[in-house]
This record gives C-alpha cells, sequence and structure tokens, in this order.
C-alpha cells in the first residue's frame, strides 16, 4: 500500500486532533482564536485532500475508509470540547444527536457496504447541508466570545440546533434509502 499526498493530508487532520485539545485548554487570550485556526486548517485539509484525490486520480480504499474517519473524529472531539465548556442543555443535546447519528450512519454505511447495497446510503444534499451548518457552529462555539458586535456564541448555538435538526433529517432520509435492504 503506498500513502498518497491526498493520504497525507487526512492524517495530518487526525495529527491535528490532541493539538486542537491543547490549544482549546491553553491559558491564554488567543487560545479560542487558536482552536478556530486548527478546526479551519482542518476544514480545509478535508476539502483539499478530496480534491487532489479526485483531480489526479489519487483516491485509494485506505484513503476512502481514512477520510470520514478522521472528520468524524475531529468533530467529535470538538464538540465534546464546546459541551466542556458551555455544559447547557441545548449544546449537549445536539451534540449527542450529532455524534449518535454519526456513529448509526457509519454502521449502516459499513453494514449496506457489507450486503453490497452501499449506493442506496450515498451523501444526500440534506447531509451536505447539515456538514456546512456543523462545521460553521463547531467555529462559531470554539471561538464563543463577541466579535465585532456579533453575538458569536448565540449564532453558534443556534447555527448547532440547525445542524441538529438537519442530522435527524439525513439521517431519516439515509434509513428510508436503506430500507428495503434492511427489510430483506
Amino acid at each position: 500500500m503506498s500513502i498518497t499526498f491526498p493520504t497525507i493530508l487526512t492524517l495530518l487532520r487526525i495529527v491535528m486532533i490532541p493539538v486542537l485539545v491543547v490549544a482549546f485548554f491553553l491559558p491564554y487570550p488567543w487560545s479560542n482564536e487558536l482552536a478556530v485556526g486548527i478546526f479551519i486548517a482542518a476544514g480545509i485539509t478535508d476539502w483539499a485532500d478530496g480534491w487532489v484525490a479526485r483531480r489526479y486520480g489519487l483516491t485509494s480504499p485506505f484513503g476512502a475508509f481514512l477520510d470520514p474517519v478522521a472528520d468524524k473524529l475531529i468533530v467529535a472531539v470538538a464538540l465534546i470540547l464546546i459541551v466542556q465548556r458551555h455544559p447547557e442543555i441545548m449544546i449537549a443535546v445536539a451534540a449527542a444527536v450529532i455524534m449518535g447519528r454519526e456513529i448509526t450512519i457509519s454502521a449502516l454505511r459499513e453494514w449496506m457496504a457489507e450486503l453490497g447495497e452501499r449506493a442506496l446510503v450515498k451523501v444526500s444534499h440534506v447531509g451536505k447541508s447539515k456538514t456546512i451548518f456543523q462545521m460553521v457552529a463547531i467555529g462559531f462555539l470554539l471561538y464563543g466570545e463577541p466579535l465585532l458586535g456579533l453575538p458569536v456564541l448565540l449564532i453558534g448555538k443556534v447555527l448547532l440546533v440547525i445542524a441538529a435538526v438537519l442530522t435527524i433529517w439525513s439521517m431519516v432520509i439515509y434509513l428510508q434509502s436503506a430500507w428495503p435492504a434492511i427489510r430483506r
């Protein structure tokens, strides 16, 4: 197995996870900015590894496996950090919904692949929208301080709730798509 450049970017995203945790807990006034910067850098590597892999034909089974794992790991860790800093029921429930859906859909995709039916649970437009709201919400919540008069924390909470609603909606879509195979 050769490691491609896109796979290196994915591995870099995984390495960024403990760096994000350390940055989050640093006792400096700029630690929020650093944590958000690391999260944004991870998002850029997520976009870049997919683009490079498709553009230059550098896709691989290992990369296809590792990319969503890296995504889910950094999102789960970021959500745990956010709940730790802002232990509010709305944030905790939204985080639990998002993480629960990720685990459920990952297991569903694996099971559907074993049945040879993976195409039934391909990414939907709702799932893509969920990801956008989720990532922006996480960035706002990691920052958490007013910025240019904007209530960043409140905006982040609202976006996270929207992401949680879209998360449930997308999970329902995936389960409906997979239902014929599940019933067999």
